[in-house]
């Protein structure tokens, strides 16, 4: 297999507590590998309530392949492919927010509750080659094609 244009990926979600930890860390787990390790660090809201952060960074080529590989499957994605122009930064970065609610039941919708944080490989390293770049990438996800 090839590697995948990006250098790692974020997820990250936080866990508040009027919630069920198991169905926070479910929903997360719906873009994951099985064996992806995630962190925990616990943190306190304003007004002194508990908020768990659970977070990972996936670095090696299959499993940002198989994130990736989950958001090609948005029921929109000529939208998020429409979209990308606003969701790479200056320096690469992709930015995604992922519906929490969603991603629970085992689908995957643009929302919120989950974000998303990519490090798209682009040589040269500016924004317009970083968007077609992750484009095609999607692109080929989205066919069943591995980047």
């Amino acid at each position: 297999m090839s590697a995948v244009p990006f250098h790692y990926v974020d997820l990250r979600t936080f866990c508040y507590a009027t919630e069920d930890e198991k169905r926070v860390e479910a929903a997360l787990r719906t873009f994951l590998p099985e064996d992806a390790e995630i962190e925990r660090q616990e943190t306190e809201g304003h007004n002194g309530d508990r908020i768990l952060v659970l977070s990972v960074r996936l670095e090696r080529a299959d499993e940002v392949r198989h994130v990736l590989s989950r958001l090609a499957e948005i029921d929109d994605f000529e939208g998020l492919l429409a979209e990308l122009d606003q969701r790479i930064d200056d320096n690469c970065a992709f930015f995604l927010g992922l519906d929490k609610q969603a991603a629970y039941k085992g689908t995957v919708e643009l929302g919120d509750g989950l974000m998303l944080r990519g490090k798209v490989e682009a040589y040269p390293a500016d924004r317009e080659r970083a968007i077609e770049t992750a484009e095609a990438a999607l692109e080929d996800l989205h066919a069943g094609e591995t980047p």
